[in-house]
Parts: structure tokens; C-alpha cells; sequence
């Protein structure tokens, strides 16, 4: 066997594995790339309801491998010996219903790119297998209830925008994965890690994570472009985060934790392309989008395409708002800068209810923050200037953002080639740096600090040939957008202030002189593309439909006709699975992340009224009280449905570790302006209110502007101080009223075992198998979330249209 210092100082990165089977046990084999290191999982399969897995402390050679199973099944040829199983790519996770364990395995993988030398995956194929052999699962039965579990985590197609790296930390910003050093079990508490739960188990239980994999869930995409005659790669990336996760009218606004729904971190990455041995450019960027954090809700309603709009909760002090800045705070540093898209002026008030509240709620959080560190917000009708012929919208957006990255910064350094194949990124500068850290104030650069600091020659090297190496910059701060739903309009904004930003980039890798990118450019074009993919695919996530894309299509000029008709149709499939799909796929979500967990002798998900998750089995909760449970319809709070169960699965949930960590600099003391937040396994029932709160003043306007150079940009109407305000430069921020938007407002299937599992395998095969790349065979899982008994009202050709989240027209 392979010596123990041999194993540490390899680091192991187990990529490819094989599952064995005997009746007693599955076997797990697992090797790096070099093919050197060969590990083994054996888990239990005599257990009915309990988890047991050992893993084998001995690093093994291939050969070594082989002999061991080699003997596994000469000591089980009673009970059949070894079969093989399948091929498979990492563990997604273990979860269990109402009877036994599952195992989930990726079983067929594609890539779909690279950060600076690691590959990106996405699932291809995916297998839910039951841990227990056949003879128990036999003796156990299977009730109505568990199938339909079984269907309903089914429901949630892992092959579909998740996507995840063995080497690299794709739930981190590159400038984080350089700054700060992580591994193991801190990496899955992430809030962009959705499978935390999923792994909990075996995470716990092993103390490591060579087994399994981190899923994130969102976007990923990543182009190859030339500009000059010099390549370079660009990537977006979206990471949903997994707290307050769900569909578009279930999941409103902030919870008392000061999660937001819909919270969406966006990633812009360029980076060179560079010989081996050359110094490698790479920059990226980072923005934010998430729900008014105010304590709101909509109702879903068959009969009303757009429900009022309700402040359901009344949150004097704006704790949760506050909690929510915290974590932003602690996430991306100072500033934090908002912007607010949505409508100032309507006949009947809908989001402006929300508008003049959440003024209030920056308003009143200001006030004991110190001056630098105050919250930098903006408000902007953007719907009603997209209105307006002579006003073009994607230009003055331009102009607000560029001012928004020149308070922020954005990340920039150079890595040699080779490094970044070779573990995760390290950058020695930073570990030789003063402090250890990258937040050494004056490492912070602003974009025009860059524009200084690059001119040189477009090669990258010095009069004497040299590479010349230019110091890091640094991002610290975000811009946060949000709309109503934070689909539509929010995707504009994003992608004006993503052109900017690329104009930057590209400036300081040497790439072009000036960092103004003309949008109706053939690089304009490339990454308004990239962003309108985006904004379709996180709107079907959580909205059900694409994106409105009005504005990107009026300035490709498409036909007004043809913008006019796709816009009906969104919003008819957007309200269709509002109303009809998204109770079936947020049950779906709320098991898949661990917010409910199924209980023998307790109602079942979907006997409940709502999405409330209440603590079921650990506190007293009448559930025969209908009344009670009637007027809570939407979920306003967080948290676990817990059940008493003693399986290893049931392990507490850990701090969120990743909100502690700012890479920029020291955090403001806000911890004086209210509440600390709640545990992250902590359980909430919301008081569920319904009357409507109205605002108890209007908005607060700061006569200091954060951006006082674009007064003369701006038409808006007039700013006017509250008569019943302290009139003091609390809010930090300023109102405009000029931008645009065209947002508006059966049963189980039979489990198929893999084809490679047959009776009369020959040990030969089984041996065969632990050396060849085949392609496994996956068991067919539904992928699609639908509600039989009420798609049954329409059409086969509707339905599969609102289902599949297509256009109607191709």
C-alpha cells in the first residue's frame, strides 16, 4: 500500500468511482487522475433505516485495489460474490423518507469549461439508489407516501443548471478562492451549496468530502472570444443561494433571518489565454440581485394574472432588512450600493407600497451607520421611462453603473500557468503581502487606477522582453439590483453594468485602450447574448417562464409586433405555472434542501396548507386546527420541518461560516443597530399576518447625492426632504425617475437497476469493469414538475409548452 506521507502530500482529489455490490455491502472505489491513489467506501446494506458507512484509512495502488475486491468476492460467492454496479463521478448526497436510505450518484458528466486550468461539470445522468438489498426492502414495504417522496425529489433535475469542479471552488468568486483558503466541510456550508443537506450525513461522519461533490445551482457559461488577435475566455456565472429557496409568489421578500428570495450573486470572469510558463491575467467582477428585503407577499390566484402586492408583517425596526445588510456586508465589504428599479407613481399602488417602505427601512438603518459605511441607494422607475421613444435606457444605465464599479473596484492579478493546474489557486503575492490577507486597504484599486497603472505595450512584456507584472486590484462592495421579482428589469441592469465592467477588464489585461465597449459592437452583442441566457434560465427557475427581454429585443431592433406577441406569451406561461406548477416544485425544493423532512406518524408535505415550515414532532402544533392554518398561505420565515428521528442525517445544522469572511476590509460595527441574526438551523413560524401595512411615512431623501457627477445626466422629478424628518444626511441616497423595464408586473415508476448488474456476471467482467471508462447506465427519474390532476384541464401541446419552459415560436 501506498505510505501515508505519500497520500498527504499527493492531496488526494478523488475523481471517478466505482460502485460494487454484494448482499451485504456496497463498495465504492474511488482514484485520482494520476491513477496513483485508490481509495474505499463500504456501506451497509443490511441496515433498514439506518446509515452506516465506514470508510477504509488505507491508500491503496490499482493493483492493490484489484486484489482487495478480488478477495471480497471470493468471501461472498455463497450470497452471489461481487457485482458490478455502475460507473459514477461523486456522491450527490444520502436522504432518507419514510423507510430506507437513498444514495444519489452522478453517473454521467460533461464539461462546459474551465477557471484557470480546473474543468467545470455539469450532470448528465444521475441515480438514486436504495441502500438496502432486495430481501430487506422486501420485508420493509414501501408505503403510497414514500413513493410519492421518492417521485418528488425526482422531480428536481440535477441535469438541468447544476453544475459543480472537483479542484476548484466554483461556490466561491475567483478573488475569494485567491484570498482565502478553504476545504472540507466549510466549502459545503456555503449559502450556494445545495446539496449541504443532501450531504450532511456522510460529511459528519467521515470528516472530509473526498466522496462527494458540491452542487451549485444556477448558470454557468463560458464563451471564447478574440479581440485584437488575442484570445481570451469570458464567463458568467449565477449561484442561487439555498436559503429562502423557491418559486416566484411562495418565496416574497426577506425572512427573520435576512435571507432574501430570489438572492442571486453574478460572476464576470476574463481570462487570457497564456502559454505554460507565461504569467495569466484573469479578472472578474461581482454583482448581486434579491427580493425587496421587507416582510411582503403575493397571493397565487388562478383568476388574477398579477395579486396585490401585501406588506404582510410588520418589522418596526427593520431587524430582518438590517440582518440582511450585515450579510451583505460581511459577503462583499463597503459599499454597499442599491438600486431599486421599480415604479414610483401608479393608479393603483402596487409596488410603489414597497418602494416608499423600503426607503424607509435604508432610511432608518442609516441613521447609525457612519457616514462611509451608509447603505447608497437609488431609486429608479425604470418601467416608465422604457416607455418613452426619446429616452434610451441601456445608455443611462451605463452611466449609473460606471459610477457604481468606480466605488466598488473589481479584482484583477496575474498567475503563472502552471500554477493553476496544480490544486486550487494560490497567489504568492497575497501570502507574502503585508498582513497575510487581501485587505490591505491600499491594495484597492478603482478602475481608473487601473487606467493608470496599464499602459504599456498590449503584449504584456517590457522593453527587455519581461513579463511585467502589474499589482492586484481589488473589489470591495457590490452593487445589489432588484426589481419586483428580480427577473426582467434586474437582468438589464445587470448586463448594462456587466459592459461596463468588461470595458474595464479587458483595460487592464491590455486588451484595448479605452474601456468603452460600443453595445451594438460585435463584443456588445456576445455578452448581451450571455446575459439574456442568464436572465431566461433564473427566470424559469423561479419565475416559470423566460425572461422579458422588450429591451433587449428593441435594441437588436426586432420587429415590435413580434417583441409584443413573445411578451403575451411569457406572461401567459409565467402565470400558468405560477398558479398551477410551483406548489409541486417548491414540496420538491423543500425536500431536496432538508426544510422539510418526512415523519412517520405526521402529516405529510403536501397535506399542508402552506409553506410554512413549522417544527413537526419537536414543539406542540395542533395541526387539526384549520383555522389556524388557513390564512398562512405563503412562507415569510425560514427554517426546518424537523421530525424526531435519531439518524445520522438528523445532524444540527452548522454556523454559516461564510458570512463571517470579508476579503476587503475591516467590517463597520453594525452590531449596535439591531438584533443579531438567527441561527441558520434555528426554527421560525412567521406570525402570518395579512393585513395590509401601509407606509408610515414617505421616503426620506438625503440632500447628499452619492453620485453628484450625474445630475446633469438625469431628469427626474423633483427630491423633496420629509417635512417630518430629522432632515440629516441619514438615507444616503437619491431618487430618479427615469428608467425603463418591460417587466410585467401518477404513480412511482419502476426503479431500473443499471444494465450492467446481471445474475450470471462473470468475476472477469466485474475486474474488467474497474478499469474501463464506460458509460453506465442511468435509471429513468421524472425531471418534470407537474401537477397531473390540474394539468389535466388543458391541452397536451399547452402543457408540454409551460412544462418544458420553451417559447411557443422556434
Amino acid at each position: 500500500m501506498a505510505s501515508d506521507n505519500e497520500a498527504k502530500s499527493s492531496s488526494p482529489c478523488l475523481k471517478n468511482f466505482k460502485l460494487y455490490e454484494t448482499s451485504s455491502n456496497f463498495y465504492m472505489i474511488g482514484w485520482e487522475k494520476s491513477r496513483k491513489i485508490w481509495r474505499v467506501l463500504k456501506i451497509d446494506r443490511l441496515e433498514p433505516s439506518e446509515l452506516n458507512i465506514l470508510e477504509d484509512s488505507a491508500t491503496y495502488s490499482e493493483v492493490e485495489c484489484s486484489d482487495l475486491l478480488r478477495r471480497v468476492h471470493e468471501g461472498n460467492k455463497s450470497t452471489g460474490g461481487l457485482k458490478f454496479v455502475t460507473i459514477c463521478y461523486g456522491v450527490v448526497g444520502f436522504i432518507k423518507f419514510l423507510g430506507a436510505y437513498y444514495m444519489l450518484l452522478i453517473t454521467k458528466r460533461r464539461k462546459i469549461g474551465t477557471i484557470c486550468g480546473h474543468a467545470i461539470y455539469a450532470i448528465s445522468k444521475k441515480e438514486m439508489i436504495p441502500i438496502p438489498n432486495s430481501t430487506i426492502r422486501a420485508n420493509m414495504g414501501y408505503s403510497k407516501n414514500e413513493n410519492r417522496y421518492k417521485k418528488l425529489l425526482r422531480s428536481v433535475d440535477l441535469t438541468k443548471d447544476f453544475f459543480f469542479s472537483y479542484s476548484y471552488h466554483v461556490m466561491h468568486s475567483v478573488q475569494k478562492n485567491l484570498c482565502h483558503h478553504e476545504a472540507g466541510q466549510v466549502l459545503y456550508e456555503n449559502m450556494f451549496v445545495w446539496n449541504e443537506f443532501l450531504t450532511r450525513g456522510i460529511r459528519n461522519h467521515l470528516k472530509n468530502t473526498l466522496w462527494t461533490i458540491a452542487l451549485v445551482y444556477g448558470f454557468f457559461k463560458q464563451v471564447k472570444l478574440s479581440l485584437s488577435g488575442r484570445d481570451f475566455k469570458l464567463t458568467l456565472i449565477a449561484r442561487r443561494s439555498r436559503h429562502y429557496a423557491g418559486t416566484r409568489y411562495l418565496k416574497r421578500g426577506v425572512n427573520e433571518k435576512g435571507r432574501v428570495a430570489n438572492d442571486v450573486e453574478t460572476e464576470q470572469i476574463v481570462c487570457e489565454d497564456a502559454p505554460e510558463g507565461c504569467l495569466m491575467q484573469i479578472s472578474a467582477v461581482v454583482q448581486n440581485r434579491g427580493s425587496i428585503p421587507l416582510f411582503w407577499s403575493q397571493e397565487t390566484s388562478r383568476l388574477n394574472i398579477k395579486p396585490e402586492i401585501i406588506l404582510s408583517k410588520k418589522d418596526h425596526e427593520y431587524h430582518a432588512t438590517r440582518l440582511h445588510f450585515e450579510n451583505l456586508v460581511k459577503r462583499y465589504g463597503n459599499p454597499i450600493i442599491v438600486l431599486s428599479l421599480i415604479k414610483t407613481r401608479e393608479k393603483k399602488p402596487r409596488e410603489s407600497i414597497l418602494r416608499a417602505e423600503f426607503a424607509n427601512a435604508i432610511a432608518f438603518i442609516n441613521k447609525d451607520l457612519t457616514e462611509e459605511n451608509r447603505l447608497k441607494f437609488r431609486h429608479w422607475d425604470l418601467s416608465k421611462y422604457s416607455k418613452s421613444k426619446s429616452t434610451d435606457v441601456l445608455s443611462r444605465l451605463r452611466k449609473v453603473t460606471a459610477d457604481a464599479l468606480n466605488l466598488t473596484g473589481f479584482f484583477y492579478c496575474q498567475v503563472a500557468a502552471p500554477s493553476c493546474t496544480k490544486g486550487l489557486l494560490n497567489l504568492s503575492f497575497f501570502e507574502n503581502s503585508e498582513k497575510g490577507d487581501c485587505s490591505i486597504q491600499n491594495l484597492h484599486h478603482t478602475p481608473k487606477d487601473a487606467e493608470r497603472e496599464t499602459r504599456h505595450d498590449s503584449s504584456g512584456l517590457d522593453a527587455a522582453g519581461n513579463h511585467i507584472v502589474k499589482p492586484p486590484m481589488f473589489q470591495s462592495g457590490v452593487l445589489r439590483t432588484n426589481c419586483i421579482d428580480c427577473l426582467d428589469r434586474t437582468n438589464v441592469a445587470q448586463y448594462a453594468y456587466g459592459l461596463v465592467a468588461l470595458g474595464y477588464q479587458l483595460r487592464a489585461l491590455g486588451f484595448i485602450e479605452s474601456p468603452n465597449i460600443d453595445r451594438d459592437s460585435l463584443l456588445g452583442a456576445d455578452l448581451m447574448k450571455l446575459y439574456e441566457t442568464m436572465g431566461n434560465t433564473l427566470a424559469l427557475q423561479y419565475g416559470g417562464s423566460v425572461a422579458h427581454n422588450k429591451i433587449f429585443s428593441e435594441s437588436r431592433g426586432q420587429w415590435k409586433a413580434a417583441t409584443q406577441s413573445q411578451e403575451f406569451f411569457t406572461n401567459l406561461q409565467r402565470y400558468y405555472n405560477n398558479a398551477y406548477v410551483d406548489p409541486e416544485k417548491q414540496d420538491a425544493i423543500n425536500v431536496f434542501l432538508g426544510h422539510f423532512q418526512p415523519c412517520q406518524g405526521k402529516p405529510a408535505l403536501w397535506e399542508m396548507d402552506s409553506d410554512q415550515h413549522y417544527s413537526i414532532g419537536r414543539h406542540s402544533f395542533n395541526f387539526a386546527d384549520e383555522t389556524s392554518r388557513s390564512i398562512l398561505k405563503r412562507s415569510l420565515s425560514e427554517g426546518n420541518i424537523l421530525c424526531e428521528n435519531n439518524s445520522p442525517m438528523e445532524a444540527t445544522d452548522v454556523g454559516q461560516k461564510e458570512d463571517n469572511y470579508n476579503p476587503y476590509n475591516p467590517l463597520p460595527d453594525m452590531s449596535q443597530c439591531g438584533e443579531r441574526g438567527l441561527s441558520e438551523s434555528t426554527p421560525e413560524i412567521s406570525t402570518g399576518e395579512r393585513k395590509l401595512s401601509y407606509p408610515r411615512y414617505t421616503p426620506s431623501v438625503s440632500s447628499l447625492r452619492i453620485f453628484p457627477q450625474l445630475d446633469r445626466y438625469l431628469e427626474g422629478d423633483p427630491i423633496h426632504l420629509n417635512e417630518h424628518r430629522d432632515s440629516s444626511n441619514c438615507s444616503n441616497f437619491f431618487d430618479e425617475d427615469w428608467l425603463s423595464s418591460s417587466e410585467n408586473s401518477s404513480e412511482e415508476e419502476a426503479y431500473e437497476r443499471s444494465t450492467l448488474i446481471k445474475a450470471g456476471m462473470s468475476w472477469n467482467s466485474v475486474l474488467t469493469g474497474l478499469g474501463t471508462e464506460s458509460s453506465p447506465s442511468a435509471s429513468a427519474s421524472g425531471s418534470s414538475m407537474k401537477n397531473s390532476e390540474i394539468l389535466a384541464e388543458f391541452s397536451d401541446s399547452f402543457v408540454q409548452w409551460v412544462t418544458d419552459g420553451e417559447t411557443m415560436f422556434h
